[in-house]
């Protein structure tokens, strides 16, 4: 492992890679979002003029990041979630907790109350398993975020599907509206 890497800024890099532009790294995500960790080396190395990036620098990133975005198995690795490039990755449905929440700001809500809980420009609704999480996301847009409770078992009873992203993180097409109830305003 080099001594002079920057972990966060690695991971923030890794992640652009493999969520938004794979393309300016010349790698070719499968239908799941894997890609060779070899391949993925070559490309930041080629990037890169100050330090080589091994993988065990990977290792390192992931297993030491504060939110766990990226895992590697069997030589690969992938994004768990926020991709952006046109190529829908598949997940699996899984069956999610019984509530989880969406941090968002009163300007999105009447939108939301409008037309659903979207993606937006990501490829899937973000929806965290605690209030706390919520709040944080939904701090990023506003500094007094409301949050909306899904009530998953009913959600699956209409047809929508979750997929996790990572242990906090739980992932969806589309909530419609009705299907929320607003815990903060």
């Amino acid at each position: 492992m080099g001594q002079k890497i920057n972990y966060n800024e690695l991971s923030k890099e890794v992640s652009y890679a493999l969520r938004h532009a794979p393309w300016e790294f010349e790698l070719e995500l499968d239908e799941e979002g894997w890609v060779s960790v070899s391949q993925l080396l070559d490309a930041l190395n080629k990037k890169k003029s100050k330090e080589f990036i091994g993988l065990a620098d990977l290792d390192y990133m992931i297993e030491h990041s504060e939110k766990k975005r990226h895992e590697i198995i069997n030589n690969k690795i992938r994004a768990f979630y926020g991709h952006s490039i046109p190529q829908k990755i598949k997940k699996l449905s899984e069956t999610p907790p019984s509530i989880l929440y969406h941090g968002t700001s009163i300007e999105s809500l009447e939108q939301i109350k409008m037309q659903g809980v979207k993606p937006m420009n990501r490829q899937y609704v973000h929806l965290s398993e605690d209030i706390d999480t919520a709040i944080m996301v939904g701090k990023r847009k506003t500094e007094t975020p409301i949050i909306l409770a899904i009530d998953t078992e009913k959600a699956v009873s209409h047809g929508m599907n979750f997929y996790r992203g990572n242990e906090k993180v739980w992932l969806s097409d589309y909530i419609p509206y009705s299907l929320t109830n607003v815990v903060t305003e």
